[in-house]
């Protein structure tokens, strides 16, 4: 059984106007001083202070995963709550914010380097690990996987709002994303080596600082024997961080016996792939997306049924097929985060009860 691990970044607000707050070296001093084992190594600071990164163990069985997801969730809130904030599971913030740079060499190396599109990027995503065996098999996952990366987002689309104005999309976060130079969908590799080879040039030219900003929709990762899905929104609802981690191992669970058996992965463009996560974007599962086979629209629930059908055989041998079906039952009937998120807004009229209810359904 794979192990599956999940990073969330999430955004510290105020609680009582909704606005992020730059407190995550605040809220990690009160980590380290509550000297709890299990958080030392979960919780660690990101580009910018309004954020707040925590990292999940991995894990072989879905239920505990989802409940790592929540107790990490709540660890945050509690932490945070003890400086005067809140968490909140929003890939942007809905209201209008000036963030503030995380400032180490690193961060002022982007900031220097990407100037404006630096300062852009306080959004909050959602990376799922799976453990792979080998990079011939990581990669080899990489060229299966990628016309099905676009669903993941469309399902965790939660970046409705960008500085107090909706954006019309459902993850707005994600065309923010794409303004690294070396974010987005990749070629088909073929091999390790080729992979390997790729990111050495990339580096080589000076545009970007290191193999870490490799910011492929999924990638090697550098530090695990994983494979690294990074297309998905952080998600507002646990459940469906659970439901991305599922098809997300399942999916390269999927891919990786097509390659044992020999198939030949699908060869469409980057161009279409880009079109197909632009559309996910735009509309979630509320429209239409590309199929990932034929790349022509469909309704979005026969295109998310058609994933689900596509790993069918990983989520039973799992034994995760029942609760991927109930949580995609789910999905399709409340909604990504966006659409909760204008509900609410529908609503109450205001963003900022937005974020207050975000805060409580980020803990639930």
């Amino acid at each position: 059984m794979r192990t599956v691990g999940v990073e969330e970044e999430l955004l510290l607000v105020d609680p009582d106007s909704g606005e992020p707050r730059a407190l995550s070296g605040a809220v990690l001093a009160r980590v380290e001083a509550d000297g709890a084992d299990t958080d030392q190594d979960v919780f660690e600071k990101e580009l910018f202070g309004q954020m707040l990164e925590f990292a999940t163990h991995p894990q072989t069985d879905m239920a505990a995963l989802g409940a790592e997801i929540v107790r990490c969730r709540q660890e945050a809130a509690r932490h945070a709550g003890e400086i005067g904030c809140a968490v909140a599971a929003l890939a942007t913030s809905p209201l209008p914010v000036s963030p503030t740079i995380t400032m180490n060499r690193r961060y002022r190396w982007l900031a220097d380097q990407y100037g404006i599109a630096t300062r852009d990027q306080l959004v909050c995503g959602m990376h799922v690990h799976v453990a792979v065996h080998s990079d011939e098999e990581g990669v080899a996952v990489l060229d299966r996987v990628r016309p099905w990366l676009p669903a993941l987002l469309a399902i965790s689309g939660n970046s409705p709002f960008w500085q107090g104005d909706d954006s019309c999309y459902d993850s707005y976060r994600s065309r923010v994303w794409d303004r690294w130079p070396s974010a987005g969908p990749t070629e088909l590799f073929g091999s390790a080596e080729r992979y390997h080879r790729l990111v050495a040039d990339m580096v080589a030219t000076g545009v970007i600082l290191d193999e870490k900003m490799a910011y492929f929709d999924a990638r090697l990762s550098e530090r695990y024997p994983t494979v690294e899905i990074r297309v998905a929104d952080v998600c507002l609802r646990a459940g469906t961080a659970r439901l991305v981690a599922m098809l997300a191992r399942a999916l390269v669970e999927t891919a990786a016996r097509e390659w044992r058996a020999g198939g030949a992965p699908p060869d469409h463009g980057v161009s279409l792939l880009r079109l197909a996560a632009w559309q996910a974007a735009r509309t979630g599962p509320r429209q239409e997306l590309l199929h990932p086979l034929t790349m022509r629209r469909l309704p979005a629930g026969a295109v998310l049924r058609d994933l689900l059908g596509h790993v069918a055989d990983a989520l039973a041998d799992a034994g995760d097929l029942d609760a991927a079906r109930e949580g995609l039952d789910t999905l399709l009937a409340q909604g990504n985060g966006a659409r909760t998120q204008r509900e609410l807004l529908e609503r109450t009229g205001s963003l900022r009860k937005v974020v207050s209810a975000c805060v409580r359904l980020t803990q639930e």
